[in-house]
């Protein structure tokens, strides 16, 4: 998914809206992410490096639990 400022659903989020996470570019700060359900509510700011080591992680399968992807 490439980044912008406005935010952005994941295409993994199921269409009923129960499991949505937003994500945005936040300029020099990096990545924000934030539940779509409470879109006032709290938003976490990742660095570049944090949100790359993130997303790696998850492409590798290094966040998954056992048996997932089965």
């Amino acid at each position: 998914m490439a980044l912008s400022r406005a935010w952005a659903t994941s295409s993994y989020s199921n269409s009923d809206g129960d499991n949505c996470v937003q994500v945005r570019r936040a300029g020099l700060a990096g990545v924000q992410v934030r539940d779509s359900k409470d879109p006032d509510g709290p938003v976490l700011t990742f660095t570049a490096a944090q949100w790359h080591a993130f997303t790696t992680a998850i492409k590798n399968g290094d966040m998954c639990d056992p048996g997932c992807g089965s």
